[in-house]
């Protein structure tokens, strides 16, 4: 199984660096620097000259490629793990697995052929879908995930563990949503300071005073925007204190029990240590206006935060499960006992 986690791993990387194509991508604003597809400019995509790979095009077609890629590896791994794998459920992973990258290949060249942002708002959010799909299979090819049934963890420390990592993922899922939203309205940013929004905690958003904000805007040659544009970058911003909450209390509990499982707190330090660097990176974007550099560290560093989220809530619910699955065995032990007494 080594090398099948191996392989497993690889692709989930590939697939991480597949995402960060895409949001620069999007940030560059340059999705339909090739406007045809699966061919590019009448040549197969394979086959089109590096000549001929110059800025927003070479972005968009090493994009197309990165994605190919990651769909034959994609398609490897389903056909091993099929193979080599006596765990159903794993196995119909690795089919689902091929199944949303197949999606993921539609729905990008919908993008390019149908020019609707809401099918590249949906083709970002799959996307991570399949990221955090993959991060499950890697991790169920672990060594680690073998060693976890033989440690002797609270179940309700795990329960209340497991609830917040979950929770928290969630959320984070959401934020990646939202923020996939904002990047494909491909306008400026609603709120252009931090930490405050337009001087204020919460903004005024009264008629009149929105007039003043889009006149101020007007002047320094910016769009003009909407209350709701605004609110959805303040649900942004909320959420971020949401998943800091959840991040610091997995933290904090991952530690409590950290000698039974090492696992469990390495992961929550590098949940913290991604949490500081994505709200870092998240205020330099309003800062830089958007630059595309920043920006697309920003998506990286999200998808890696939910990444590590579903490895803890994995890790979590195996550790769930492992605890039921003794708890049955201690009880069929008693009434053989009993039966035979």
């Amino acid at each position: 199984m080594t090398w099948l986690h191996r392989f497993a791993f690889f692709t989930a990387v590939a697939t991480l660096f597949l995402i960060c194509s895409g949001g620069m991508v999007t940030s560059k604003g340059v999705g339909l620097a090739v406007p045809d597809w699966p061919t590019t400019f009448g040549y197969n995509m394979f086959l089109f000259p590096i000549s001929k790979w110059v800025g927003g095009i070479f972005l968009e077609h090493v994009h197309r490629l990165i994605a190919s890629t990651v769909g034959i590896l994609t398609i490897i791994l389903a056909f091993w793990l099929w193979r080599a794998e006596n765990r159903h459920w794993l196995r119909n992973l690795g089919l689902a697995a091929l199944a949303l990258v197949i999606l993921q290949g539609v729905l990008g060249g919908l993008r390019v052929t149908l020019l609707k942002d809401e099918i590249g708002i949906f083709h970002a959010c799959i996307a991570q879908v399949f990221f955090g799909l993959l991060v499950v299979i890697a991790l169920a090819t672990s060594r680690l995930w073998q060693q976890i049934t033989a440690v002797d963890f609270s179940a309700t420390a795990a329960r209340t563990l497991a609830r917040v990592a979950i929770f928290t993922t969630a959320v984070i899922y959401l934020q990646l949503a939202l923020g996939a939203t904002m990047r494909h309205e491909h306008r400026d940013l609603a709120i252009l300071d931090f930490p405050a929004a337009y001087g204020k905690l919460i903004p005024d958003l009264s008629p009149e005073n929105l007039a003043q904000i889009n006149e101020w805007r007007n002047a320094r040659a910016f769009s003009e925007v909407t209350p709701f544009q605004i609110w959805l970058q303040m649900a942004h911003r909320f959420l971020a204190l949401v998943i800091a909450a959840g991040v610091i209390a997995c933290l904090i509990g991952a530690h409590k029990n950290g000698d039974r499982l090492p696992a469990l707190a390495r992961f929550s330090d590098l949940w913290f240590l991604l949490l500081a660097s994505q709200i870092t990176l998240g205020a330099w974007v309003i800062w830089s206006n958007k630059a595309a550099d920043i920006a697309t560290a920003h998506v990286a560093v999200g998808a890696a935060m939910l990444a590590v989220g579903v490895s803890l809530s994995a890790i979590c619910l195996r550790l769930l499960d492992s605890r039921r699955s003794i708890s049955r065995s201690r009880s069929i032990l008693v009434s053989e006992e009993a039966h035979a007494s």
